[in-house]
């Protein structure tokens, strides 16, 4: 399975969020998924892709020609996409992935993140789209979910394409089935 993970091109406050990271990478490579991600060498970005390789994992980054320098794009990646935009990038991860992980991360991150729920709500193929809700991180906005559900602003049935697990233990089990 190709497994596409959004995250951040930095690290985060705490040392919580590198550590996540460079567990799904390994997680994913010694389960024999294929990495898909946004083609960074920094951040949690970064250290996802480098666990991934260290454990043998196959990882392809998609990057934005404009981000290349800004982001500091990965050179040993098994595969490096340089695409022409935002848009292109999210793209061709999309049409390259069999699910979707968020780790905390910031405005990138849901970007990515809810434009794959709402293909999955516009009739495009179905792929879990799995919240890691590392220690409360995503709480709030899973909160907003609910609460847009409950006003009849999500439908019951698209709510439940978002599932929320605890860590990445979580994560690397819900991709299991």
């Amino acid at each position: 399975m190709r497994v596409c993970v959004f995250c951040g091109s930095a690290p985060g406050a705490r040392p919580v969020y590198l550590e996540a990271a460079k567990a799904l990478g390994a997680g994913l490579a010694r389960g024999g998924h294929e990495l898909v991600y946004g083609g960074a060498s920094v951040g949690t970005m970064g250290a996802v892709a480098d666990a991934a390789l260290a454990e043998g994992g196959r990882v392809i980054g998609v990057i934005p020609r404009s981000l290349v320098d800004r982001e500091i794009a990965h050179r040993g990646l098994s595969e490096l996409v340089v695409v022409d935009s935002l848009a292109a990038r999210k793209d061709r991860m999309f049409e390259r992935s069999d699910a979707f992980v968020s780790l905390p991360g910031g405005y990138g991150t849901l970007d990515e993140t809810f434009e794959a729920l709402t293909l999955q709500q516009l009739g495009g193929p179905r792929h879990p789209v799995i919240f890691v809700d590392l220690e409360g991180f995503y709480g709030s906005l899973v909160a907003f979910l609910d609460h847009a559900a409950q006003e009849g602003l999500v439908q019951r049935a698209h709510r439940s394409f978002v599932t929320v697990v605890p860590d990445v233990a979580g994560a690397l089990a819900a991709l299991q089935g």
